[in-house]
């Protein structure tokens, strides 16, 4: 028993050890190095994390310690690359559990490798720059997300991704599968199942194979906390830690991304929502006992009639910008062209009759459509032909706005909504109607000089999402 207390109490040494020096050269993650607690497993050959501690080998950390002690603190930050980014707790959304992990390594390893800190730096490999390169070219933004949904609608190749694996794993994800069986548990002692019987000898046969492991505990991983570290590392890099944040690479814009808050487009749209009276029948204002009774008193003449006005709150006047400049790709305009289409064809979200004026622009104003009724949408979809290909610039876009406006063709304007890929020089001053910067996924790398004053929205192929 003393030896084992002493192989934790040395194990803990060292893996505090690791944390001070990562701590001493990136401040500005203090509190995220603080939130892992350090325990002894032995189910592990190496080490791990379930998002509440490192879980480790002592042989392991001797070993490592000893030989190449640089491994040990890159792979701390690269296990609390896992825990800001949240991978273990998106893990039961992915089928494929081993495609997952890798995903989730590749994308860990990648902002780990752009960090400018001598104590988790290394000599990169030509196999992984190769790979880099070429996800970069065709996947853009190395998320696990996108790294899973790449790999998974191409033609898989084991050999590739075991080399891959070799790669890029750094530490044990066997806890995360524990962490989903912790989940999965009930909370009711004595709730049985018809198959109690099998689930037992299940049980006894991973308690058997999991002889030395040390229970996960009461104390469960808390995403929401996780959530809040990102969001704290990345409020801190934006202000006090700027200097830092230099030599940090891909992490601030990384954190951004994830932390982006999520809404439904159909719920963004309702900014731009005025209320006015529609030809509709208003059944909420029918009265069938009135009704009924004219019938019954006088034949075929009832009391009241159906109120054929009501109040609606929907979008009337709307302008869409959409970016046709060289910058921005033409699978991108199409996909820009094809949102505006979804957007114009759900009359939920509109009257009928309608302002629209959709602009097609680069570094001026290419072709200006104004859209009365929204059944003319068909038309256009079909005709667009794009114009321009030049440089961008927002700022004619808002010009010609305003003129709209002196002119008396925007009366009661809510909101403009461009479509770009954020190249191009933004107006400065602010807007008295809502300004929105469109982007498509990611795709976008220039989100920073987005005016303070203006909204983005993200859309991804499902549904609009905003920031």
């Amino acid at each position: 028993m003393k030896t084992r207390i002493e192989l934790e109490e040395t194990g803990k040494k060292i893996l505090n050890a690791v944390r001070t020096e990562l701590y001493l050269s990136m401040r500005f993650m203090g509190q995220a190095l603080g939130s892992l607690g350090f325990t002894m497993d032995l189910s592990t050959r190496t080490v791990g994390t379930d998002a509440v501690s490192i879980r480790f080998n002592p042989a392991y950390l001797f070993q490592m310690y000893i030989e190449r002690p640089e491994i040990l603190n890159r792979t701390y930050m690269h296990m609390l690359m896992h825990c800001l980014f949240r991978h273990m707790f998106s893990a039961k959304e992915y089928e494929d559990t081993e495609l997952w992990d890798l995903c989730c390594d590749i994308a860990a390893e990648s902002v780990v490798d752009s960090m400018d800190y001598p104590s988790i730096q290394r000599v990169t490999s030509d196999f992984r720059n190769e790979w880099y390169e070429k996800l970069e070219n065709e996947v853009s933004v190395l998320t696990a997300e996108k790294l899973y949904h790449y790999f998974i609608l191409r033609k898989r190749d084991p050999y590739l991704e075991e080399s891959l694996r070799q790669e890029f794993a750094l530490c044990d994800h066997s806890f995360w599968e524990r962490m989903q069986s912790s989940e999965e548990e009930s909370p009711t002692a004595g709730a049985q199942s018809q198959n109690s019987s099998e689930e037992q000898q299940q049980t006894d046969g991973v308690k058997e194979e999991n002889k030395d492991a040390v229970p996960l505990g009461s104390t469960k991983p808390n995403e929401a906390e996780w959530k809040e570290h990102a969001k704290r590392i990345e409020s801190d890099m934006e202000t006090y830690a700027k200097d830092a944040a230099e030599d940090a690479g891909n992490l601030l814009w990384m954190l951004s991304m994830q932390n982006r808050v999520r809404k439904s487009y159909k719920e963004f749209l309702k900014r731009f929502a005025v209320v006015r009276e529609e030809v509709s029948i208003d059944m909420d204002s029918f009265d069938y006992g009135f009704y009924m009774h004219g019938l019954n008193l006088y034949g075929n003449m009832p009391l009241i009639e159906e109120n054929e006005y009501r109040e609606a709150k929907r979008v009337e006047e709307l302008v869409i910008a959409i970016d046709t400049s060289a910058s921005c790709k033409e699978r991108l305009v199409q996909q820009f062209l094809d949102e505006t289409g979804a957007i114009l064809k759900n009359q939920e979200n509109f009257f009928h009759k309608v302002n629209i004026r959709i602009l097609e622009c680069d570094n001026q104003i290419q072709n200006d459509l104004q859209i009365t009724n929204l059944d003319e949408i068909e038309k256009y979809t079909k005709e667009f032909k794009v114009k321009g290909g030049y440089g961008t610039d927002f700022r004619p876009v808002f010009s010609y706005v305003e003129q709209l406006r002196r002119q008396g063709e925007l009366r009661d304007l809510k909101g403009l909504m461009y479509f770009t890929d954020g190249f191009g020089e933004y107006p400065t001053k602010p807007t008295d109607y809502d300004t929105v910067f469109v982007f498509y996924g990611d795709e976008e790398r220039e989100e920073s000089k987005v005016p303070d004053w203006a909204l983005k929205l993200y859309l991804d192929k499902s549904e609009g999402e905003h920031r």
